[in-house]
């Protein structure tokens, strides 16, 4: 460092490298002759809350071999910068980094850069695209979740048309756990599409290495995903997720409330109406209610004898729930086949109703007990992330900058 300078614009500092002993063309290898310098200003990290410019005294060389197409050249230094790059390899690092742990967003940091958002977003994606195509990433995944998210909530218009194609974009998360037992989830791949054939042309294209480590595979209720599991996945356990499961029975609870409201009065649930007051509480786990909660309850059931089908319904969707809540798997397991072989026989239409979609899910919820209770919460997790990321950015408009920016902070880059 040779100087240091501080304006209203941020800092400005001025470097140049020591002089090497010796320096051949990158050509042709002769030694080549010093030729003076030439300063050259890149965006470094910032410092203490300015931006920085940094001004490199490059040194440049002639080569004297006559026969050399390269007649003279520039000195390099990777751990600066990149060839004709505007930022620092510092601010590049520091960029990708605070994207990753932070989710700052790109116009954020670009402004604490002194940058525009295109200067900074030009220097870290092809870094982050280097890493997504980096196959490595997917080495000794074994458990494997799947779910969908909306990444946008305007035309479907298709990307060369100038829309940004679909809205729902499917992701592929890595559920193996660590030496301790522990899920840390991290996302593998977005790929644009809620369908059996997004997710059976990803399963495709990562090889049978990929496909023959995988041991479970997790979902939620959605058939086109099952499909591509049991066409790409051989001997693996696909296992229905614990939330979608319970989320289900909550439902079908929500559907005879209904039901019987309009029987009973005619109309939706008002103010006033008893079981349109205690709409709340039928979602909430029994083991959460308070006494007068609970007391609530009762009374609102015991209002009208037509309300018992609630009750009813209630009850079985807390049965379903303790499948999840026993003091070990075997237990869970025997409530689990119980319900499979009760519900559908139920009276009431809309739980016989759910007791056959259970039934036709059979083998994927009862591989909860098999698998030492392997769920998707880690794939709900990284849509947090996913989510929080969208909130902070405003939104996204281009599909490909999307899917780096989510892999990055779903960890899915290996950096």
């Amino acid at each position: 460092m040779v100087g240091v300078h501080r304006d209203d614009a941020g800092l400005r500092v001025e470097v140049e490298s020591r002089p090497p002993a010796v320096m051949g063309c990158p050509a042709c290898g002769v030694i080549a002759h010093a030729h003076g310098r030439q300063r050259v200003e890149l965006i470094d990290a910032p410092c203490f809350t300015a931006p920085v410019k940094l001004r490199w005294r490059k040194r440049r060389w002639l080569c004297p071999e006559p026969m050399c197409p390269v007649t003279s050249f520039m000195e390099q230094d990777p751990d600066v910068a990149r060839p004709r790059a505007l930022l620092t390899a510092r601010a590049t690092s520091w960029a990708i980094g605070q994207m990753r742990r932070e989710n700052a967003s790109v116009q954020g940091m670009a402004r604490q850069l002194g940058c525009t958002w295109r200067t900074l977003w030009r220097a870290v994606k092809p870094i982050l695209e280097t890493a997504a195509a980096d196959e490595t990433r997917f080495v000794g995944v074994t458990s494997l979740g799947v779910d969908e998210h909306i990444w946008h909530h305007v035309s479907t218009k298709p990307v060369d048309q100038g829309g940004r194609g679909p809205k729902e974009f499917t992701g592929m998360v890595d559920l193996t756990r660590d030496k301790d037992g522990r899920v840390r989830a991290r996302l593998l791949d977005l790929v644009p599409g809620r369908s059996g054939e997004a997710y059976t042309s990803w399963l495709r294209d990562r090889g049978d290495t990929f496909r023959k480590g995988v041991e479970i595979a997790t979902l939620d209720p959605f058939h086109g995903y099952k499909n591509a599991i049991d066409d790409q996945l051989d001997d693996v356990i696909a296992v229905l997720d614990a939330f979608h499961v319970v989320k289900l029975g909550t439902a079908a609870v929500d559907e005879v409330r209904r039901r019987v409201q309009q029987d009973i009065h005619g109309h939706r649930g008002r103010r006033d109406d008893p079981l349109y007051r205690i709409r709340n509480l039928l979602r909430a786990g029994k083991e959460h209610l308070t006494d007068r909660q609970k007391t609530r309850l009762e009374t609102a059931f015991s209002v009208d004898d037509r309300h018992v089908e609630v009750e009813v319904a209630w009850h079985c969707a807390q049965q379903l729930r303790s499948v999840y809540h026993q003091s070990n798997h075997a237990d869970g397991r025997r409530v689990a086949e119980k319900i499979l072989a009760s519900f559908p026989s139920c009276p009431i239409p809309e739980i016989a109703r759910l007791g056959r979609t259970l039934n036709r899910w059979r083998d994927a919820l009862l591989g909860y007990f098999t698998t030492g209770g392997a769920n998707n919460g880690g794939t709900e997790a990284i849509n947090g992330l996913i989510e929080l990321a969208r909130r902070v950015a405003r939104g996204f408009r281009n599909p490909d900058n999307y899917r780096l920016r989510m892999l990055l902070i779903g960890d899915g880059l290996r950096l």
